[in-house]
């Protein structure tokens, strides 16, 4: 299928990253899509998951905090609220489901490849700037679009996960942080961005969230103690 666009910066970021392939296309991925992947290795993933989107929030939240106009303050008080009100409210239900429930899944203990990934998205928004922040937190949102938008409608036992990623809601707030990250770099940079040693530097910041995100989902296939 075609790629979904989500923006100039992110197609530009998203084709010089060497790891993309292997995040979108990782063998946690694709059990999902075909429904191979064990449930216990999916639960494990999911709280780590949910531990991980509570870091995230709040780096979205410190999004707000770095921003420069109204605009961005309520493009990240969106992503905030969609994270906290539907993104997470899946793995509750999920879980709970399994017989997890949320006290368990907030105090899950958190993996290596956890506190590496979200312990930088943090760092690039307290070390760096607003777009600092949006090179980092990229790779996330617009990457779960990606995934989403290719296995939307695959059915079997993970049909709820690639729903919320594959649905029209998740899709629209990924076109709208796209928008926000192109808007974000022309305010502080000018039309002739990407042409900008700057714009190479969020790249490689890009590229290193885009690492970790493999490492994730390969943290969901070796459950560490």
């Amino acid at each position: 299928m075609t790629r979904p666009s989500y923006g100039r910066a992110f197609a530009l970021w998203r084709d010089a990253s060497p790891k993309w392939p292997a995040y979108v296309g990782h063998p946690f991925v694709e059990g999902i899509r075909t429904g191979d992947l064990l449930r216990e290795k999916f639960l494990h993933y999911l709280r780590q998951d949910y531990v991980f989107l509570i870091h995230y929030s709040r780096a979205w939240a410190l999004a707000a905090v770095k921003a420069d106009t109204l605009a961005e303050m309520r493009a990240a008080s969106a992503a905030v609220h969609a994270l906290i009100h539907h993104e997470m409210p899946l793995h509750v239900e999920i879980c709970a489901r399994e017989g997890i429930d949320p006290e368990q899944l907030e105090a899950t203990m958190e993996a290596s490849a956890n506190l590496a990934y979200t312990r930088y998205v943090l760092e690039a928004g307290y070390s760096g700037d607003f777009l600092d922040l949006m090179a980092a937190l990229a790779p996330c949102a617009l990457g779960y679009g990606e995934i989403g938008a290719r296995l939307n409608g695959s059915g079997g036992p993970y049909a709820d996960w690639i729903e919320t990623y594959g649905g029209e809601e998740y899709q629209s707030l990924c076109r709208d942080v796209g928008a926000l990250i192109d808007g974000a770099l022309e305010h502080r940079m000018g039309r002739d961005w990407a042409g900008q040693p700057r714009f190479e530097a969020l790249s490689g910041r890009f590229a290193t969230a885009t690492r970790l995100e493999v490492g994730f989902w390969q943290m969901g296939l070796e459950t560490e103690e």
